[in-house]
């Protein structure tokens, strides 16, 4: 799926990097669950997944939209740009503790093992991540930080 133009321009934008992850994640969650399965708003725009991790802290499951990037191979790439923002979002820390995962395409679920790329291996998939999330650049030039980014291997 093509990147929406709107979704490229207002990305750049600090206004939308503010409202954006107190807004669409919870907007992404509600539709999805009220339409069971069949809507998520954001993939109007952007290639969206729902990744199911386990809270490292808690062991409860935490579920968290992501724009994210599908190969040939059935793997995916997911990005924790945290919309450019200091920390990085709890859900990559998860994965960090716990690789296990299962992430939503539609309504089908795959469980999934996730593994942090490399600086190395990011330079050679900086096509797909830039496909994921076109403004990725934008968001690491903000962050202030190595922004983590994930290759989510389907699991048998």
């Amino acid at each position: 799926m093509p990147n929406h133009p709107l979704i490229v321009r207002l990305g750049r934008t600090r206004l939308f990097t503010r409202i954006a992850p107190h807004l669409l994640p919870a907007c992404d969650l509600a539709v999805h669950r009220l339409t069971r399965g069949r809507l998520l708003p954001s993939r109007l725009f952007i290639t969206t997944v729902i990744l199911h991790t386990t809270g490292h802290r808690t062991g409860t499951t935490r579920t968290t939209p992501l724009c994210a990037h599908h190969s040939p191979d059935g793997s995916w790439l997911v990005i924790a740009s945290n919309f450019g923002k200091p920390r990085h979002p709890a859900w990559s820390t998860n994965l960090l503790h716990t690789p296990t995962a299962r992430i939503t395409t539609g309504r089908h679920s795959h469980d999934v093992t996730a593994r942090l790329l490399s600086p190395e291996e990011k330079a050679t998939h900086r096509h797909r991540i830039l496909a994921a999330l076109p403004v990725y650049d934008v968001y690491a030039a903000r962050a202030t930080r190595d922004i983590r980014i994930f290759h989510l291997t389907p699991r048998p």
